[in-house]
This record gives structure tokens, C-alpha cells and sequence, in this order.
């Protein structure tokens, strides 16, 4: 172990300047590593540095390298783990726990010893020492004053003693003289010792020559001293003579101190009494207004406002210690709650009066709105009152009983007065939807329908085949859906009217507008109100007062009003927008059921309404929201909106219920579905009313529920038809729904836009190779017994020397099929798909070219195999593909 630490000396820690005192030989705890060493090391430069260092042996050669080092002081406890009993295990706690097994227990002891010996002499801070042996640390702790650090480095570090710069001066001019070359020690040391001799004589003789001046010296202490003694005497005399002046210059003091004293205490006394009349001092005008001031007009309201600010100021001035003891300011205080209850209770009273006036005004004008949808303007109403909103403020905070006693009155009051208003306004609301005066009598205006509301249940429960919609688009399908559609239309004609169409579309833009100045007419009643109660009750900002007692919290009518029982102000009640809210449920507790009962009835008159109700409220609801989205308006109409949007989802879900129930007749053509031609209607509709709007993912939403159930139930349909085949119903249909889809450009729909083409184009080649079919039977199945012989090995150039297939049994076949049997042929399957299609859809000519088309292609197939099979026998069918052409034209122009 010597020589690894001489090693390590040598090589790492003296070009480091530094010097190792201890050395133990440790591994992991836990792990099977190479072994390393822990060194404790200090620096050789001052102040000296004190580091635990860990080396370990390269791995590409045989010398050491420094790998990590830790400062003495950032160690906090050293645990020897059993102090008993011996054991090679120790922790050191640095930033972690580092957990060490030694070679030897004395490695592990020796080098725990120099780590205390090193913390008492360099850093003398607390390092725990657990699980270690007291003996251990008692037997590194030597007597005497002075501790060190045991062990022959250590020992020389307290030996040695630093020169200082006189010392060393003294040396280099001692070197110099021997020119730095010391030969023989001994001598020198000789040589030292006879000049240190040399200077203690000197110093003795100096010492006996300075006797003579200490003599001297103390005679002249002892002058000093008889001189101190007699100005010791002449200052004792002038004390005498200044005793009796300073006993005169007390009296004098005393006399001024009172003085002082009375007059300061007459300065206090003024202030206090110019600080009381000042500020609990009421004018006479003040008490006056207070009195008998006139609140009806704006000048005695005015100055009713400024006598309540001023004896509020009164009553609130902070008054001093003790000033509430005097019987002046008890009597001033009396009197002021006086006035403050007298001119509450007259104020309370008058607003009273001023809540039933308004009313009765309000009233009277209520019967000139009754045949309008208008909603009567309550400006005059609020403009009047908030001249008293100060005065209220001026209640709430001296009064607060009273100021809630007025804010219950007015809610109660206008609670009625709204609700009158609001009633009669949804009144004439729906009467003008449903085109009936309050008698029950018709417009003379509105000629269709006979009365939507009677027809309510047929709307909703009509006979299978029907279309939840408007009741005149209940009727037309109706119709539809047992015969042509294009027919049965035109007899909903009345004597030169509108169609049944046009009177749905007008009367739904008429519902739309209703409906939107009906939001439009509620939006600016329910602003104006709430911004009224914000001002005149006073509650822009949160209430807060100081004080002890308890508060109790009553119900008022579902609207949560705080008292408190000592100061008559709520110490703490809620905020401002729920004040408000509160009250504006309680004043306008009316609307939310009237608007309900008013989206029930437009989905009852034609359930396409919900569609415009969504739009409009929807709308109505954002902008609400932008404005205050806790606000009663915002949050009513979001509770109505999901009512709405209720309605709009029964509507859709009606839609796809009833194509689920549509029959069909099994007489005539199916042609185009009525559900398709509705969902046409609808999308068409949707589009015009959704246009722009901020609930379109809700339209988004039902086109994919409605595409979907359109698509199954066509299906469906073609495959119960009987009397049309079922290439030609879903041909026919799917064109309708593409053209559809790609004349509104829905974006949502677009991969159903694409199936719709995919399936009209399948079901448009199915027809057409299923009726024509094979129009040349006997030479198909000649050509197919050509094919089969060629597929069995036989070449195509052999094939007309079978017996079967020669020359002249293909010359026999193709003279069966003369141009004149073809065109024959064609006529009659031009018939039998003209029979098929419907004429609205307009497809004949289209399913007419691609029989042309697939003609052709089997006629030149043909030829085809005549030419590679028959090879210059100059065989050729009875007619040519022009005249194939020729006849197809002239059959299309024919019909």
C-alpha cells in the first residue's frame, strides 16, 4: 500500500500540488467492479483545500487516473454502519449516498480517522460521524490546546511555521553573502549561532542603556501628577459657586415646561373642537332638503342627492379616541340616524309610488302594441328612474333593508308587467304563423291549408310513403308515391295560384322573419333592462364591508339577497353578474316558456322550421355570448337553442323513419323516389337558409344521417319493385342524387356525390346488358360454340373445317338476321325501356346510346372472329355498323 501511495503521490497529486494523507482501497457495494482508491488529499498553496478523491487504474495500461473528486465540505455524514462490531462497509453522503466496501476494516478506520482529523482542523463543521467507534475518534484527538492531524505529513504541517517578510529578507541577505553555495552545513549552523550571540549581547547592552531615560521619566510623572492635584482643587471651587445657578435655572425650566404644557394642551383642545364642527356639522338647507325636499322634480332630487352625500359624510367621519364619550357628538349622531331613517323611509315610499305610476303609464300604451309584433319601449320608464340612481346607491349604503325591500318591489311589479307585455307580443307572434286572428278565424291572406295547427298530427304521423315536412309537401308526396310525380304536381294547381311549393317557401321566409323579429325585438327589451338594473341599483362593482356580526341570507322570490343585522349594509353579498342574473330570471321568468311554446308551434305548422329556428337562434345566442356570456340573455337562449336543436334532430330523424315506412305501388313505374325528390327539397333549403351560419356541422351532420338512409332506402325499393326493374330504379335515382350533389357543391358529401356516380354508372351498364340482352341469339350462340373450340387447343384458322362451324353453316346464320329484323329487333327493345324509364329523369336517350354503344361492341366482336377464323372467304354480315347507327337514329327520332 507504501507504494501505491508513494505512485499515486508522484504521479497524480504533486503536479496538482497537492499531498496525500490517507489512501483506502474500496469497491461498490453491490457490484462486482474493479476496485479503485478513495484519497484524502489537501492542497499545498493557501488557504489550504481539503478533497476526497476517487482514482481508478486505466484500462489501457498499468498507471492511474483521476476520476472523480468531492470537496471536504460538501460531505454531510460518514456512516461506518456498525460500531461494534467490524465491518468493511461505510457510506459517504455527498450530493448522493455513495456506498463503499474497503479491502480491510483498519483501510476502512485508518482512513474515516483522517477524514474527522481533517473536518476539526480545517473546516470545523458539523460532518456526522455515525456508527463509529468512540475510541476511534478519541484516539485521534491528542491533550494540549493545539489538536493536529496525526501521522508523519501532518505532524510536519504543524512544525512548520511560514517566514514572514522580514525573515525571509534576512535570509536572502545571508545567502548572498555566502553566495548561496553551503558546503558544509555544520559550519554554517556555526556560523548562525555566533551571530545569534552576537545580537543577544547587543539587545542586553541597548536594554541597560535606555535605565537612565526611564529615570528621568518618571520624575516627569511625578511633576504631572502634584500639577493634576491643584487643578483638581480650583475645579471643586467653581462646582461650589455653580451649584446654586443651576438650582435657579430648574426653577426657571419648570416654569417654562408648564407653560408649554397649557399651551399645547389649549391647541390640542381647539383642534379637536374646529375637527367636530368641521365634519359633524349638517347646513340648515341640507336638513331642509333632507325634510321636506321635493323628489318629483330634478332640481329637489339634485339637492335631496347632495343633503344624503352630505349626511352620509357625517355619519362615516372617523372619529378620534375618546370623542365618542362626549355627549355633543351622542346628541349630533342620534340626530343624523334620525334624519338618515326619516328620509329612507320618505325616499322608499316615493320610489314606491314611482314604480306603481310608471306602470299604469307603461300600461296605457300597452293596447296600442297589441295587434303589432312590436314589444312597448320601456326608455321613458328608465330614463325617469335613473334620476334617483344615486339616491339609491345612497340607500344601499345606509340602508340596506329598505334598498332590498325596493329592489323585491320592483322585481315583483315588473315581473307582471313583462309578463303581460311578453304574452300578448308571442300572442300576436303566433297568430300571425298560423294565419288566425284571436278568434280562430283565417286571414283572408292565406288560402293554403285549411289550419296548420289541425293538421298537426297528420304533419307527424302521416300514412306511410310520406315525408316529415311542411303539410302541403305531405300531401304532394302523398300523391307521388302512387303514380307520376310530374302529373300529380301539376293538379296541386290552383286556379292560376302558386304552387304547393311556393306556398311552402313563402310561408316559411314568412316564419323566418316572425321568428327573427321576434329574437330581434327580445334581444334589445332584455339588454336595455339589464344595463337599467346595472345603473340603478348600483351594482357594477363588488360589495364589501367591514364588520363582525353575522349575516343571514333570505330567499326573496328565488333571488338571493344578503342583510346583515348590526350596520344595515351586507358585509358581503355576490357579484355583480350574478345580482343581475338573478334578477333578470325573476323579471323575465316568462320568456323561456313562450319562446318554447312558440318553437313548438312553428314545428308543428312545417318541422323544416327547426332549420330556421336553429340559424336564427344560433346567431342570436353567438352574439349574445360575445357580449356576456353569463349574461340571463345568453344563457336563456342557449337553454332554447337546445331545444331547437332538438326539434331540428327529430326532424331528421322523422325524415329517415318515414323513408323507412314508403311504399311503393306495384302498377306503375317507380321512377324518382319521393324521398329522394324531398331529400332535394331539403338539401336545397338547407343550403339557402345555412348559408354562412355558425351551426353548419350540425347541417353537416344530418346530410350524412339523411345521405345514408336515402341511399339504404333506395336500395331497398329497387329490390321490392316489380313493375320496374331494378337496375332502372337505382339508375334512375342515383343520377337524380348525383346531379343533386353536384349542383349544390355540399362539401361533406362529396365521397357520397362520387358513390352516387359509381352506382348510377354500375346500374346504368347492368340495364343496358341485361335488356339487350343478345339481339343476334343464334349467331352468338354459333360464335360462342367458335370460341369454345378455339379455347379447347383448335386453332383459329382450323375452326372452319369443323362441320359444325364451316363456311356455309356461318352463311345460314347470318342470313337469319337481315337489316330489316334488326332494326325490328331494336324498335321493340326501344319500347320496352322507354316502358321502364320515367320521363323526368330524362335518362331514355342516355341508356339508349350505351344499347347502341354495346350493340356495336358485340357486332364488331364479331366481325372480329369472322376475319381471324374465316380468312378470305369474304363472309360479312347482312348490314354494317352506319346501319346500325341509321336504325338507332331513326327509332329515337321516330319516338
Amino acid at each position: 500500500m507504501t507504494a501505491i501511495k508513494h505512485a499515486l503521490q508522484r504521479d497524480i497529486f504533486t503536479p496538482n500540488d497537492e499531498r496525500l494523507l490517507s489512501i483506502v482501497n474500496v469497491c461498490k457495494a453491490g457490484k462486482k467492479k474493479r476496485n479503485c482508491f478513495l484519497c484524502a488529499t489537501v492542497t499545498t498553496e493557501r488557504p489550504v483545500q481539503v478533497n476526497v478523491v476517487k482514482v481508478k487504474k486505466s484500462d489501457k495500461g498499468d498507471f492511474y487516473k483521476r476520476q472523480t473528486a468531492w470537496a471536504l465540505r460538501d460531505l454531510a455524514v460518514v456512516d461506518a454502519k456498525d460500531a461494534v462490531k467490524e465491518s468493511p462497509e461505510f457510506d459517504l453522503h455527498f450530493d448522493k449516498v455513495y456506498k463503499w466496501v474497503a479491502s480491510s476494516t483498519v483501510e476502512k478506520n485508518t482512513f474515516i480517522s483522517c477524514i474527522w482529523k481533517l473536518n476539526q482542523r480545517y473546516l470545523r463543521k458539523k460532518i456526522d460521524f455515525i456508527n463509529v467507534s468512540s475510541q476511534l475518534l478519541e484516539e485521534s484527538v491528542p491533550s494540549g490546546e493545539n489538536q493536529s492531524v496525526a501521522g508523519g505529513d501532518e505532524e510536519a504541517v504543524d512544525e512548520y511555521q511560514e517566514l514572514n517578510a522580514r525573515e525571509e529578507q534576512d535570509i536572502e541577505i545571508m545567502m548572498e553573502g555566502c553566495e548561496y553555495a553551503i558546503a558544509n552545513a555544520e559550519a554554517f549552523a556555526e556560523k548562525l549561532s555566533r551571530e545569534l550571540q552576537v545580537l543577544d549581547g547587543a539587545n542586553i547592552q541597548s536594554i541597560m542603556a535606555s535605565e537612565k531615560q526611564v529615570n528621568i521619566l518618571m520624575k516627569l510623572l511625578d511633576e504631572a501628577l502634584k500639577e493634576v492635584d491643584q487643578i483638581e482643587l480650583k475645579l471643586s471651587s467653581y462646582e461650589e459657586m455653580l451649584q446654586s445657578v443651576k438650582e435657579q435655572m430648574d426653577q426657571i425650566s419648570e416654569s417654562n415646561h408648564l407653560i408649554h404644557l397649557s399651551n399645547t394642551n389649549n391647541v390640542k383642545l381647539l383642534s379637536e373642537i374646529e375637527f367636530l364642527v368641521n365634519h359633524m356639522d349638517l347646513a340648515k338647507g341640507h336638513i331642509k332638503a333632507l325634510q321636506e325636499g321635493d323628489l318629483t322634480s330634478s332640481r329637489g332630487i339634485e339637492a335631496c342627492t347632495n343633503a344624503a352625500d352630505a349626511l352620509l359624510q357625517c355619519m362615516n367621519v372617523a372619529l378620534r379616541p375618546g370623542h365618542d364619550m362626549l355627549h355633543a357628538v351622542k346628541q349630533q349622531q342620534q340626530r343624523f340616524s334620525d334624519l338618515r331613517e326619516q328620509f329612507a323611509r320618505r325616499l322608499a315610499s316615493h320610489l314606491n309610488s314611482v314604480f306603481v305610476q310608471q306602470g299604469h303609464d307603461q300600461s296605457s300604451t300597452l293596447a296600442q302594441h297589441s295587434a303589432e309584433l312590436t314589444l312597448p319601449n320601456h326608455h321613458p320608464f328608465h330614463r325617469d328612474l335613473l334620476r334617483y340612481a344615486k339616491l339609491m346607491e345612497w340607500l344601499k349604503n345606509t340602508d340596506y333593508g329598505k334598498y332590498e325591500g325596493l329592489t323585491k318591489n320592483y322585481m315583483d311589479y315588473l315581473s307582471r308587467l313583462y309578463e303581460r307585455e311578453i304574452k300578448d307580443f308571442f300572442e300576436v307572434a303566433k297568430i300571425k304563423m298560423t294565419g288566425t286572428t284571436r278568434e280562430g278565424k283565417k286571414f283572408a291572406t292565406l288560402p293554403r291549408k285549411e289550419s296548420a295547427v289541425k293538421q298537426e298530427t297528420e304533419s307527424l304521423h302521416g300514412s306511410s310513403g310520406k315525408l316529415t315536412g311542411s303539410t302541403s309537401s305531405l300531401n304532394k308526396l302523398s300523391v307521388q308515391s302512387s303514380g307520376n310525380r310530374r302529373s300529380q304536381s301539376s293538379s296541386l294547381l290552383d286556379m292560376g295560384n302558386m304552387s304547393a311549393s311556393d306556398l311552402d317557401v313563402a310561408d316559411r321566409t314568412k316564419f323566418d322573419k316572425i321568428f327573427e323579429q321576434v329574437l330581434s325585438e327580445l334581444e334589445p327589451l332584455c339588454l336595455a333592462e339589464q344595463d337599467f338594473i346595472s345603473k340603478f341599483f348600483k351594482l357594477q362593482q363588488h360589495q364589501s364591508t367591514s364588520g363582525t356580526a353575522m349575516n343571514e341570507v333570505e330567499e326573496m322570490d328565488g333571488v338571493a339577497l344578503s342583510r346583515s343585522h348590526t350596520s344595515g349594509v351586507p358585509q358581503t353579498v355576490s357579484s355583480e353578474k350574478d345580482m343581475i342574473r338573478q334578477m333578470m330570471t325573476k323579471i323575465f321568468r316568462c320568456i323561456e316558456p313562450e319562446l318554447n311554446n312558440l318553437i313548438a308551434l312553428g314545428d308543428k305548422i312545417d318541422s323544416f322550421n327547426s332549420l330556421y329556428m336553429l340559424v336564427k337562434m344560433s346567431h342570436h345566442v353567438w352574439t349574445a355570448q360575445n357580449v356576456d356570456p353569463a349574461s340571463f340573455l345568453s344563457t336563456t337562449l342557449g337553454n332554447v337553442l337546445v331545444t331547437v336543436k332538438r326539434n331540428f334532430d327529430k326532424c331528421i330523424s322523422n325524415q329517415m323513419k318515414q323513408m323507412d315506412e314508403v311504399k311503393i305501388s306495384k302498377k306503375s313505374k317507380v321512377g324518382i323516389l319521393p324521398f329522394v325528390a324531398e331529400f332535394e327539397e331539403f338539401a336545397a333549403l338547407a343550403e339557402s337558409i345555412f348559408k354562412n351560419a355558425e351551426r353548419r356541422g350540425d347541417l353537416d351532420k344530418a346530410y350524412i344521417k339523411l345521405i345514408r338512409a336515402v341511399f339504404d332506402s333506395v336500395e331497398k325499393v329497387a329490390n321490392e319493385s316489380q313493375k320496374t326493374p331494378r337496375d332502372v330504379v337505382m339508375m334512375e335515382n342515383f343520377h337524380h342524387i348525383f346531379a343533386t350533389l353536384s349542383r349544390l357543391k355540399i362539401s361533406c358529401l362529396e365521397a357520397e356525390k362520387k358513390e352516387a356516380k359509381q352506382k348510377y354508372t354500375d346500374h346504368l351498364q347492368s340495364y343496358v346488358i341485361y335488356s339487350l340482352g343478345q339481339p343476334l341469339e343464334k349467331l352468338n350462340h354459333f360464335f360462342e360454340g367458335v370460341e369454345a373450340r378455339v379455347a379447347q387447343g383448335i386453332r383459329e384458322e382450323e375452326v372452319s373445317y369443323q362441320l359444325a362451324f364451316n363456311k356455309q353453316e356461318l352463311r345460314k346464320v347470318i342470313k337469319e338476321y337481315p337489316g330489316k329484323e334488326v332494326k325490328k329487333g331494336l324498335d321493340n327493345l326501344y319500347k320496352k325501356v322507354d316502358k321502364h324509364l320515367c320521363e323526368e329523369e330524362n335518362l331514355l336517350q342516355v341508356v339508349w346510346h350505351s344499347m347502341q354503344d354495346e350493340f356495336i361492341r358485340q357486332y364488331k366482336h364479331f366481325e372480329g372472329l369472322i376475319a381471324r377464323c374465316y380468312p378470305g372467304s369474304g363472309i360479312t354480315m347482312e348490314f354494317t355498323i352506319q346501319d346500325i347507327l341509321d336504325y338507332c337514329s331513326s327509332i329515337a327520332q321516330s319516338h
